[in-house]
């Protein structure tokens, strides 16, 4: 009994700790604000999508075999005939009570397994592509910082500027028109091959590895500039600061300077950037997913956008929303875990 005791009091103090943190009460605070927030964006793009002419049931009118009598049976039954407050307040009460997103005009399904069949495919390829940009242009930005105004440094400026003056959808055609020069060396088209079934588990691996090289790359080039020239500069206003010279003048390695001192220093900003920099891919990836045909969220979205299907698009710019308030919540977590000074208050 006494043990018992004990352990309940231990788990009760452990908790009260954990309820009572500061990082605890700020992840509740800014979980709460989500809410806010996605309902705003939601109300927003909602009545924006409502005021483009038209609806999906005025291409079904231009079909001569459906009859007047069936087009209003559809708009009954996907509530088109109400008001457009009328369609949002049932469209978010379903959320709400039941966690439905509704159905699909086009596809005729739930939108719900339409976005889990879709975002597994987009967040590998964010991913992967967040982690190529960082594994690149974080040693790339450290190399010209520390070799200011020498050749490999105005290289890779010259390097960085190409990359963000260069459209995505420019990269992806000069991407697709390699594929074609080397084919079949770089597949294009779907994100498996046709015998994907048949490929032991590391073959399925690796099939989908293959396929992933050009859309990573469309994916990430523009990002990988950007980022490069951000470190170089914050690396730069970083070793020109009086503690660093001081350390220098201690006779401590260049290394230890450069890695220890100043890149923790200089790595804050970046991890801001992070979560705009998830968001940013994820939002942006249906360029690489329209080129290289890949079964993307993105590409469902323009699909639902052109489709005009209402409830699909909604989920979509929703999931939208929501990726970029976890990612920026993840930002300054890590933000908090990579300097402990920094109160994550003073970050609202």
């Amino acid at each position: 009994m006494t043990s018992t005791k004990i352990s309940w009091e231990t788990f009760w103090d452990w908790l009260m700790r954990l309820v009572t943190s500061d990082t605890f009460v700020y992840v509740v605070k800014r979980l709460l604000q989500a809410l806010l927030t996605l309902f705003l964006a939601s109300a927003l793009s909602f009545f924006i999508i409502q005021l483009a002419p038209g609806d999906y049931v005025d291409t079904l009118r231009q079909n001569p075999k459906i009859s007047p009598e069936r087009i209003a049976e559809i708009k009954q039954q996907f509530g088109l005939d109400k008001s457009w407050p009328e369609q949002f307040w049932l469209w978010l009460g379903r959320i709400i009570t039941k966690g439905d997103f509704g159905t699909s005009f086009v596809y005729q399904r739930s939108v719900a397994s339409l976005l889990w069949e879709r975002i597994p495919a987009t967040l590998l390829l964010a991913i992967a592509s967040l982690i190529v940009t960082w594994a690149i242009a974080i040693p790339l930005g450290i190399i010209a910082a520390v070799k200011q105004n020498q050749l490999i440094d105005r290289i890779l400026q010259v390097i960085s500027y190409a990359g963000q003056g260069f459209p995505s959808f420019i990269t992806a055609l000069a991407l697709l028109v390699l594929a074609q020069i080397t084919s079949p060396l770089f597949p294009v088209g779907s994100m498996t091959s046709v015998n994907h079934a048949e490929l032991s588990w590391f073959g399925r691996i690796l099939d989908v590895a293959w396929h992933m090289i050009l859309p990573t790359i469309a994916l990430s080039i523009t990002s990988f500039a950007g980022l490069q020239r951000i470190t170089r500069g914050e690396l730069l206003d970083v070793l020109r600061q009086d503690y660093i010279q001081t350390a220098r003048a201690k006779g401590l390695p260049e290394n230890r300077v450069i890695y220890v001192h100043a890149l923790r220093n200089a790595i804050n900003p970046l991890i801001t950037l992070l979560g705009f920099e998830l968001a940013s891919l994820l939002n942006g990836a249906f360029i690489a997913e329209f080129f290289f045909n890949w079964p993307g969220l993105g590409r469902l979205t323009l699909q639902a956008l052109q489709a005009q299907d209402l409830y699909l698009l909604m989920a979509s710019l929703v999931m939208g929303a929501v990726l970029l308030i976890v990612g920026n919540l993840i930002a300054d977590l890590m933000l908090k875990i990579a300097d402990p000074r920094i109160r994550l208050a003073n970050l609202n």
